[in-house]
């Protein structure tokens, strides 16, 4: 808040949230502490909180910790009520926690100082639109995606305890093939003492399971592709950028795209943003920031794997890069920090979603 001159009977906010209870504690313009307040987390509860707040002076901003778990429904009720709502990190446990002890209150008095002294900035996402809809359908495929792995492994770790016919019939197949073969073993057990009964049993279980999963995927991948070509088509068709890297950028973004204030401060939420990392004789040297969104990292990185094999212009600068004496991993850094830069020029505004949301109802 240094930008703003606040006087004593201003007041600011800060809200530590828990799954069923939420702690305020409100302070005034000059720091000094008015109140603090325990409230169920429910609507009746915020609406309490609110009220509370007005009741102090004019409310300035309310820095929230948690704005996408235990606190996404107080920061959507304030934001309905408009009123302005900061996203507060919490306290790091080795430095501020282990200095000025642990609790709720504590917590809550952390976030309100931390809005005042401006070091608390970040809008959180409004989590209404399009890309929360694409956030929760990524959720589904990914789930989907890692339990159908899971059957794959399950199971052939179990065929290496088979008999010794079970595994020469089955061994030498590939991954399809084993699951197909696999899926034609009974579904019932009609001799439970039977190991060997037992053993095809589970591996037809196994491999029905997998075969259910993947035309989950291939459902909830369909899912994806339609929202994410509505909500920016520009981004899908960008060269390496596909339904599910577009949908994890987009993800990162949040509805309200026009939160992340700079393509440098999008590189920074991807973890792609270049850090100084230099002294003496290797001053001017950078590495990455090792914070941020690492599963947006992890799509940068894919989008930078697929354009340095099939990318011209990318190929080209790689054979550039490596002449001037870049090793590999310092090309796939620079590489990120651009893709960074041209997906933040590809992200929808927040006015284009709510046409497309429009379009969709």
């Amino acid at each position: 808040m240094a930008s703003i001159a606040l006087v004593r009977s201003d007041v600011i906010v800060g809200v530590d949230t828990h799954k069923d209870q939420h702690v305020a504690v409100a302070l005034d313009g000059l720091g000094g502490r008015l109140g603090e307040l325990f409230v169920p987390a429910t609507a009746g509860g915020y609406a309490t909180l609110l009220a509370w707040a007005r009741d102090h002076g004019r409310v300035i901003a309310f820095g929230v910790e948690g704005t996408g778990s235990y606190g996404a429904g107080l920061a959507s009720f304030l934001r309905r009520h408009a009123h302005k709502v900061i996203e507060v990190n919490r306290p790091a446990r080795q430095a501020d926690r282990r200095l000025a002890g642990k609790s709720d209150t504590i917590d809550a008095e952390h976030a309100a100082r931390e809005v005042l002294a401006g070091n608390a900035t970040n809008v959180p996402k409004t989590a209404d639109g399009a890309i929360e809809a694409i956030r929760l359908i990524k959720i589904a495929r990914d789930g989907a995606v890692k339990a159908r792995s899971k059957a794959m492994i399950t199971l052939k770790a179990s065929l290496v305890t088979g008999g010794d016919e079970l595994r020469a019939e089955l061994e030498a197949l590939t991954d399809h093939k084993l699951v197909l073969a696999c899926a034609e073993f009974p579904d019932t057990l009609d001799d439970s003492a039977d190991p060997a009964a037992a053993m095809r049993y589970l591996l037809g279980t196994l491999a029905r399971r997998w075969l259910s999963l993947h035309d989950e995927i291939k459902v909830h991948f369909k899912l994806l592709e339609r929202a994410t070509a509505a909500a920016a088509p520009e981004l899908v068709e960008a060269f390496g950028i596909g339904p599910d890297v577009a949908a994890e950028m987009l993800v990162t973004a949040g509805d309200n795209t026009d939160r992340v204030r700079s393509e440098a401060a999008f590189a920074k939420l991807c973890g792609a943003c270049p850090i100084p990392a230099g002294s003496g004789n290797t001053n001017g040297r950078h590495r990455l920031y090792r914070g941020g969104n690492r599963q947006a990292n992890a799509a940068l990185y894919r989008t930078v794997i697929v354009r340095m094999r099939w990318h011209e212009p990318t190929i080209a600068y790689v054979e550039r890069r490596t002449a001037e004496g870049l090793s590999k991993k310092e090309i796939i850094r620079c590489l990120k920090r651009f893709v960074a830069r041209e997906v933040f020029a590809l992200l929808p505004e927040p006015a284009l979603l709510r046409i497309v949301e429009r379009i969709a109802a």
